[in-house]
């Protein structure tokens, strides 16, 4: 049985969300009473960072219309000076119900009074699939311009809730968006992340539904995370390495190394070539560092471990293939990362064929074309590209950015809402490897293991901000964690 951790992080494509919505209807609720709780909520919302003052809410003619009447009614009778401005009049029987409880002013949209100091977008939401036009399409180049004094109900209009593209030029910007029951892919994914703002989820009593598309936070894999307790030693901890690069790029390794040993990791070692020995062993306390030459070598060195990260300034070389398909034949977890993806551009299906569901892969854009060309352009948003390429893989992806989604090849997907500007820095993607390593290691599934780590990585940045740099990562780590541990 899904625990509640798993319910409460839930995002709900356009069709989900409607569906959602007639199962209520059907057991028993009325439409107007929906619409009723959906409109109170963006104006408790408004009412929560807004002063009172002139506020016009634009209304289209469906149900996004509909909560836009309850929104005006409901802000009016707690004294704000508000009007409607209509952009058709209501098609719907419940935005009619809606319209006809109405009793302020009402005026065409671009007729009405000029003096508004907050505008209120209740014109298309989410279900619009064709680009703005007319009155609709001259307000969103006002929004653009005033965004801070937009809110949005449901979506900005004009962007497309599946896709989070726009549906042409130009399309809504908010200061705030509320949504209900759950955020949809427009809500986590850019660009329609961008036009929201703040978003605001309410629940308006829809119930229950099922679905395999997570927002990515705590409540989705908090209670997954292997605290230590009294009993625990180092060897129960879990043993990870890391592959290092020759002697002139063994730096990305050891922030894979140390990423996973802050994480919880009990020992991780670098396996490094013998010509590098010294320049790791120069910069390593904790972590432990042995040579290898061979692929032979790194297979029997990995034997008896949990996770190994590859691919960090691995370097784009016949030695990193060897060496990843000789990991593939031990019972470790991999996480690949960089070089390590690179290096199949070739032919992915060699590594696709030695993947399991247990391995992490850690693609840029850029390298994610390598693995799967054309996928990106092809898929209708980053989403069903990370689905399709973890399906495709046999194993768990993960595809960075400010939106950064993970995949199963289950079809659990989740999308990142914590992302961090001061992450694009240099090396900041082997912390992150090293952070999936050390969770995987410690038994934690995949999956969730990539998840956790993605918001760990961008938590901790924030608690930095501006200056800094990859190294730093692994040494805030121990705040977030704490944060965590107190709350769990």
């Amino acid at each position: 049985m899904r625990s509640r951790a798993w319910r409460r992080g839930r995002s709900l494509t356009v069709s989900e969300t409607a569906a959602a919505d007639r199962a209520a209807i059907a057991a028993g609720t009325p439409g107007t009473v929906l619409m009723e709780r959906a409109g109170t909520a963006v104006a408790d919302a408004i009412c929560a960072r807004f002063d009172p003052c002139p506020t016009v809410v634009f209304c289209g003619p469906g149900n996004n219309g509909g909560d836009g009447y309850v929104v005006a009614r409901l802000l009016r009778d707690r004294g704000w000076d508000v009007w409607v401005e209509q952009l058709a009049e209501p098609a719907s029987d419940d935005a009619r119900a809606m319209a006809a409880l109405w009793h302020g002013l009402t005026a065409p949209v671009g007729e009405g009074r000029d003096r508004a100091e907050l505008f209120v977008d209740a014109i298309f939401g989410a279900g619009l699939t064709r680009p703005l036009d007319g009155e609709a399409a001259r307000l969103a180049r006002v929004s653009q311009r005033l965004r801070d004094r937009f809110v949005a109900v449901d979506l900005p209009s004009g962007i497309a809730g599946d896709t989070a593209q726009p549906l042409g030029e130009p399309a809504f910007c908010a200061s705030l968006t509320v949504t209900f029951h759950a955020r949809k892919p427009a809500h986590v994914l850019e660009p329609g992340r961008g036009h929201c703002g703040e978003v605001v989820v309410a629940d308006i009593g829809l119930g229950e539904t099922e679905t395999r598309l997570f927002e990515n936070g705590p409540e989705l894999w908090a209670d997954r995370i292997p605290w230590p307790d009294s009993t625990s030693h180092k060897h129960a901890r879990g043993r990870m390495i890391v592959v290092s690069g020759d002697a002139w790029s063994t730096g990305a390794a050891r922030l894979a190394a140390r990423a996973g040993l802050r994480i919880g990791s009990g020992l991780v070692t670098i396996l490094s070539p013998p010509e590098a020995l010294a320049s790791n062993a120069a910069h390593l306390e904790a972590v432990m560092l042995r040579p290898v030459e061979t692929e032979v070598e790194l297979e029997q060195a990995a034997a008896a471990v949990d996770a190994a990260v590859i691919g960090p300034a691995a370097g784009v070389t016949d030695s990193t293939l060897l060496n990843v398909l000789a990991l593939a034949r031990t019972g470790a977890a991999l996480v690949l990362d960089a070089d390590a993806i690179t290096v199949f551009r070739e032919d992915p299906e060699e590594l696709f064929s030695v993947l399991d569901r247990d391995d992490v892969l850690t693609p840029h854009p850029g390298e994610f074309e390598r693995l799967f060309p054309g996928l990106l352009a092809a898929s209708p948003e980053r989403i069903a590209a990370a689905r399709r390429a973890a399906e495709r893989a046999g194993a768990v992806v993960l595809l960075k950015g400010a939106d950064t989604v993970v995949a199963a090849p289950d079809g659990r997907a989740a999308v990142n809402l914590n992302g961090s500007p001061w992450l694009a820095t240099a090396g900041s993607g082997d912390v992150l490897a090293g952070y999936i390593g050390g969770l995987i290691a410690q038994g934690m599934e995949s999956f969730e293991a990539a998840c956790a780590a993605a918001w760990i990585h961008a938590a901790a940045a924030e608690l930095h901000g501006p200056g800094l740099i990859s190294e730093d990562l692994p040494g805030l780590t121990p705040r977030v964690l704490r944060r965590l541990y107190e709350e769990r």
